[in-house]
C-alpha cells in the first residue's frame, strides 16, 4: 500500500439514532429530510476520513427509501467509500432500524459524491482507494459506471442549456 492510499475499512463510519417525536412526518415515520441529514453527515465523516480534509457534498444519487422508521426506533446509519477519482469520492450509506435483540432491517440505501476541498475550498487529489475483498472490488466497479452516468448526465446538462 503506497502512502498515499488507504484502505475502505480506514474510514468507515457508523452512527445511531433515536427516533424521536421531532423527527417525525405528519405520517408518524421518521422525516425524509431529516435521514437525508443524517446520511450526508456520515458521508462527509467517511470523506473526511479518508482524505483528512474539508469536503462538501456535490450529489446524492439513489436515494432509496425501502421501509419507514417510527417513533423509538433505532436508527443505524453506517458510511463506507467505495470509490476514489482525482478530487472526489463516492461514499455508500445504508440505514438499518436496530431491533431490541440486535437484528437489523435495510431501511435506506444512498450513494453520494463528495469532494476534497483545499484551504481555500478548491478540489484537490484524494488518496487512492486499496480494494482488499472482492466485495470491494465490485463496489468498485459498480461505483465507476455510476461516476460515467454521472458525467453523461452533466454533460446532456451543459448541452442542453446551450
Amino acid at each position: 500500500m503506497a502512502a498515499d492510499e488507504k484502505r475502505v475499512a480506514d474510514s468507515i463510519a457508523e452512527t445511531v439514532h433515536i427516533v424521536r417525536p421531532n423527527h417525525l412526518n405528519g405520517a408518524g415515520r421518521l422525516f425524509g429530510g431529516i435521514l437525508m441529514q443524517w446520511i450526508d453527515e456520515v458521508a462527509a465523516i467517511v470523506a473526511k476520513r479518508h482524505c483528512r480534509r474539508n469536503v462538501t457534498t456535490v450529489s446524492v444519487d439513489n436515494l432509496h427509501f425501502i421501509r419507514g422508521a417510527y417513533p423509538n426506533d433505532d436508527v443505524v446509519i453506517i458510511g463506507k467509500l467505495t470509490y476514489a477519482g482525482t478530487t472526489s469520492m463516492e461514499v455508500k450509506v445504508d440505514t438499518y432500524v436496530e431491533d431490541r435483540k440486535g437484528g437489523r432491517t435495510h431501511i435506506n440505501q444512498a450513494y453520494l459524491t463528495i469532494v476534497a476541498l483545499d484551504e481555500n475550498d478548491r478540489p484537490v487529489r484524494v488518496p487512492g482507494l486499496v480494494l482488499e475483498t472482492e466485495e470491494e472490488k465490485e463496489a468498485w466497479e459498480n461505483a465507476k459506471i455510476r461516476c460515467q452516468e454521472r458525467r453523461r448526465k452533466k454533460e446532456r446538462k451543459k448541452d442542453a442549456v446551450i
